[in-house]
């Protein structure tokens, strides 16, 4: 089908409807500053936060990178979609009508938008066709196992849907393609039945097994889990992918529990339906299960949108799967991790049972359970945890060992506290309560933790410069305003960025004021200072005059040169060695052009650099006051 041409009237609905949080909050992990949101920007990396969305505004912003635009900008960017794709699936998912300009585009378009709904519907059907043959005499194994062995009533049972697909290979397609006349192509990219691979004619992907309806977010069934009555494997089955149903993009039971989630400021996620069922059935309704033990980024950046705190509980099996299934998915998510965006807990229950059985364990197992997420270790102590776990302290390989695993996790902390509390904190478990060597191993730990690695001490002072080369830059830009469109000019010319979080946080707030037609840059900022305490604190030598900071508005342009030179000088310092590098892990007589191509860009910033000094004729050592920085 041809590119349809869509109606105006369309893209504006679909924009009007359209909610930027949630087309967002599905892929960034968000949290309120104000009266916008803040997280890591998706088209650059990036340690501290840059990237920003309006609510009121609908508008997203980056100003680390300079992206930005609406909900339809944003999925274009981030998804590579055109712009009328970004358009049809904000239509679908916010169920707005679609018009086109050209007639003869209308019933193709129509065409494809109603297979999405007829495929939900086929989905539906086909749930009530389940539940409605566990109540038949062939059902009677399925409904037992739920009573008795699940233990689950009649209301659970009729709440999440359950059911038992017939044991015979066509009773669902007799069903579904000869009594309600869908198309047999239709059911199978439904994911119900499958081409037999010999012969003609399809087959029921699913037989003998208890059905569990899988639902997305807006309570559609769109897939389906199973479990086997016998002996067969696999014991589980799911849905095979389809158009509706992407398992590493679905959570078990968040139609349901995403009110509670906000409401408790916490998910829990679990290992398998029946541990959902069960939490649910027990009031616990926080609790979500991945499908199967693969845990994705995606899948928890879906659960903050619904949790202002960001916290989740993950709560597998303790068995060796199930540890390793956790192991997992703290790598899976250690990114969102490290850089404070989500909390991460581990609750691993005593006995190593899982949610359901541990429910079922005695009368007051909800009381228990509900301390027991209360009570749940970070994921840093559970990793700890599990070093230790097998290990014998007294022999000096495993002590080695343990010691050498607990230093590469704590090196990856970004702050210096946390890294203390975590030196003390392993040092005790190595002393095993010998108070004198627990101050040992502590500070042995921490002067690992601080030992400068090769180059960093030349970095540092670099970055010093750096920071006070900024620092000076913004100092100028509040208190000269005549240099204000010299500064964006430069920096836009040569796409310059501050490298330090709390000089882009202030950049960011100046260019909002400005955006706003702010009089009075100072005060204006002075009155965001009162909601972000925090972020100003080290910013606040930047509004006050005194002698010292005084003699530089009077050299302002020398100093603005100065500093946008500096800044340019790191930039093509950076792209100069990046250069270098690739040009050294390339063999010339194999990719001769990139040989050549690196080569030539090393010398071209290099040249660069060598200029940025002459054009700094009068030395930042000299001309930055230190007492912008104190």
């Amino acid at each position: 089908m041809d590119i349809p041409r869509l109606h105006p009237d369309t893209i504006k609905d679909v924009e009007d409807r359209v909610d930027i949080l949630d087309v967002v909050g599905e892929r960034v992990v968000l949290k309120k500053r104000g009266k916008d949101y803040l997280g890591l920007c998706p088209f650059h990396e990036e340690k501290t936060p840059s990237f920003s969305v309006s609510a009121t505004k609908q508008l997203y912003y980056c100003f680390g990178c300079g992206a930005g635009g609406g909900a339809i900008k944003f999925l274009m960017e981030f998804g590579k979609q055109s712009f009328t794709d970004a358009v049809l699936h904000l239509a679908d998912r916010y169920q707005v009508p679609i018009k086109t300009l050209a007639p003869e585009q209308r019933q193709a378009l129509q065409e494809q938008l109603s297979r999405r709904e007829q495929l939900y519907e086929i989905l539906a059907v086909a749930a009530g066709f389940y539940q409605h043959a566990l109540r038949q005499p062939e059902g009677a194994i399925a409904l037992q196992y739920l009573r008795e062995t699940r233990q689950l009533t009649e209301e659970t049972i009729q709440t999440f849907g359950l059911g038992y697909a017939p044991e015979g290979w066509e009773a669902l397609y007799r069903y579904l393609v000869e009594a309600k006349r869908y198309p047999v192509l239709l059911v199978e990219a439904a994911g119900l039945v499958r081409p037999r691979k010999q012969g003609e004619g399809f087959y029921d992907y699913f037989r003998d097994r208890l059905m569990i309806p899988i639902l997305d977010s807006q309570g559609r069934t769109i897939g389906f889990g199973s479990r086997t009555l016998g002996s067969d494997e696999p014991k589980y089955l799911n849905s095979p992918e389809t158009e509706l149903f992407k398992k590493g993009e679905t959570l078990y039971g968040l139609d349901r529990a995403k009110g509670a989630i906000a409401k408790a400021d916490q998910a829990v996620i679990v290992e398998g339906y029946f541990d959902v069922i069960a939490l649910h059935a027990a009031g616990i309704t926080q609790g979500v299960a991945a499908l199967g033990t693969a845990l994705g980024e995606r899948q928890i950046k879906q659960l903050c949108r619904y949790t202002e705190s960001k916290q989740i509980i993950l709560n597998f099996d303790a068995d060796g799967a199930g540890t390793k299934a956790t192991a997992r998915a703290i790598g899976e998510v250690e990114t969102l991790i490290y850089t404070g965006q989500i909390q991460l807990r581990i609750l691993n229950l005593p006995g190593g049972k899982d949610a359901d059985e541990f429910l079922k364990s005695s009368p007051d197992a909800v009381a228990q359970y509900q301390q027991q997420l209360a009570t749940a270790p970070l994921w840093l102590d559970w990793q700890i945890e599990q070093l230790l776990v097998g290990k014998d302290l007294a022999q000096a390989d495993q002590f080695e060992q343990i010691s050498k695993g607990m230093l590469t996790l704590l090196q990856r902390l970004g702050d210096p506290q946390k890294r203390t509390y975590y030196a003390h904190y392993c040092a005790q478990a190595l002393a095993q309560g010998d108070t004198k060597l627990t101050t040992r191993y502590s500070q042995d730990l921490v002067r690992q933790l601080q030992r400068p690695k090769r180059g960093r001490l030349q970095a540092q002072v670099r970055g010093d410069l750096l920071e006070r080369a900024e620092a000076l830059l913004l100092f100028l830009y509040l208190h000269c305003p005549q240099q204000r469109e010299i500064i964006i000019t430069a920096m836009d010319e040569r796409d310059l960025m501050f490298s330090f979080s709390h000089h882009r946080f202030l950049w960011q707030q100046i260019l909002i004021q400005e955006e706003e037609g702010t009089k009075d840059l100072l005060q204006g900022l002075q009155a965001i200072a009162l909601q972000f305490p925090t972020e100003f604190a080290p910013l606040t030598p930047l509004f006050h005059l005194n002698e010292e900071n005084q003699w530089d508005l009077e050299r302002a342009g020398l100093l603005v040169k100065a500093a946008i030179a500096a800044l340019d000088r790191v930039s093509h310092e950076k792209n100069r060695a990046y250069c270098l590098q690739q040009w050294q892990s390339l063999d010339p007589k194999t990719d001769p052009d990139k040989y050549a191509h690196y080569l030539n860009e090393f010398y071209r910033h290099d040249q660069k650099v060598r200029e940025l000094d002459q054009e700094r004729f009068v030395s930042l050592l000299d001309v930055i006051q230190p007492g912008l920085q104190e």
